[in-house]
């Protein structure tokens, strides 16, 4: 993308961003797209950005949530803009509308920066916009992206700028990446500025990991054990032996046992074999592939022997999963928590999570 690094001179126009949004976008990462831009406004004095909210012709639009929002255009009557941003949100597959898309597709030939959060860079792909590019995407629909989309360069990082496209993962990562658009537009100064009004403590580094393990304070500490995790993660199609991984960490087989239930509280095997169900659950949910294809993407050698670990411990076979595509998020609890032989804090967590309306969703048969 073509950025500014000079400061803007006041007879320049205002960059100017459109928001493309599709129902049941996510609220959170459209806001936290926006503000960045009307704060780097107010302290600056000038007008260094405009921005539209744009739908392919609806007069209202709802987001997640529920809240009903009315845009300012439509594809149809957008003028120009330097930049546009998809945003989506739940259930992306149902909601992709081929106008928008083509519409998109129109922008991109005219040479204008196009970009998604959440899971807006799923549309991007479908539209063909990030063939040969580095993308960052929410987690939930990353495994999708990169199975049904092999020419595209996927990522777990926060946001990614990469020449014309800008991805990001959503939520408030929308501020940060905005945040470092205007850095090098207009300064860090500027940046740093909105940060401060923001109370945002720092601007996270585009490269951060999306998804922060609840066990990396404990990695943290364990290098040999956080070696031992990153092994598996990098080996789920074609799993690694627990020997070769403790070779690998440096430590001896027990003691690769007993790194793992100290301080993770499951077994090394417990906790592979849940690194691949979690990998199998995204792609039972995100992606059309064949289950016979998926049991080989998450090591196991058979279909016969996916289905009955999948049914063990996610307490329905995997041809069900798949009728909980449209619903984001899981709990995968394996049979050592569940059964109460390793003790878990999620013992707690879940007595707060019956109290919710959504509770049991995922435990239905």
């Amino acid at each position: 993308m073509n950025t500014r690094t000079q400061q803007q001179n006041p007879a320049e126009k205002a960059f100017k961003v459109g928001f493309l949004l599709f129902d049941q976008f996510t609220l959170i990462s459209l806001a936290s797209a926006i503000e960045p831009l009307r704060m780097a406004n107010h302290l600056s004095g000038r007008q260094l950005y405009d921005w539209q909210l744009i739908t392919s012709g609806h007069d209202m639009i709802s987001a997640s949530g529920g809240t009903q929002m009315k845009p300012d255009t439509s594809t149809k009557n957008a003028g120009e803009f330097d930049l546009v941003l998809v945003v989506a949100g739940i259930n992306v597959k149902d909601n992709i509308e081929p106008e928008a898309v083509a519409w998109l597709q129109q922008r991109a030939a005219a040479q204008t920066a196009i970009g998604g959060l959440c899971t807006g860079p799923y549309i991007l792909a479908q539209a063909g916009l990030l063939n040969g590019y580095a993308c960052s995407a929410h987690w939930e629909c990353l495994a999708a992206l990169h199975e049904e989309y092999p020419l595209i360069h996927t990522n777990n990082n926060l946001f990614t700028f990469d020449r014309d496209r800008i991805t990001c993962t959503g939520g408030d990562v929308s501020l940060h990446m905005m945040l470092h658009l205007v850095a090098s537009q207009h300064g860090t100064g500027l940046a740093n500025g909105i940060s401060d009004m923001f109370v945002c403590d720092r601007i996270r580094d585009s490269q951060e990991p999306q998804r922060v393990r609840v066990e990396n304070h404990v990695l943290g500490t364990q290098p040999k054990l956080a070696n031992a995790v990153q092994l598996m993660e990098a080996n789920i199609e074609e799993p690694i032996e627990l020997a070769k991984v403790a070779e690998l960490s440096g430590i001896s087989r027990r003691q690769l046992e007993r790194l793992f239930l100290n301080y993770l509280g499951v077994t090394p095997s417990r906790f592979y074999l849940k690194l691949r169900l979690e990998r199998a659950l995204q792609l039972l949910r995100q992606t059309s592939c064949p289950i016979v294809e998926i049991a080989g993407m998450c090591g196991f050698d058979s279909t016969t022997s996916f289905s009955r670990a999948y049914r063990k411990y996610m307490g329905r076979s995997p041809k069900t999963e798949r009728d909980y595509r449209g619903t984001f998020g899981s709990t995968l609890v394996l049979s050592e928590e569940s059964v109460g032989l390793l003790s878990s804090n999620s013992e707690q967590a879940l007595e707060v999570a019956a109290k919710e309306t959504s509770f049991g969703l995922f435990n239905e048969r």
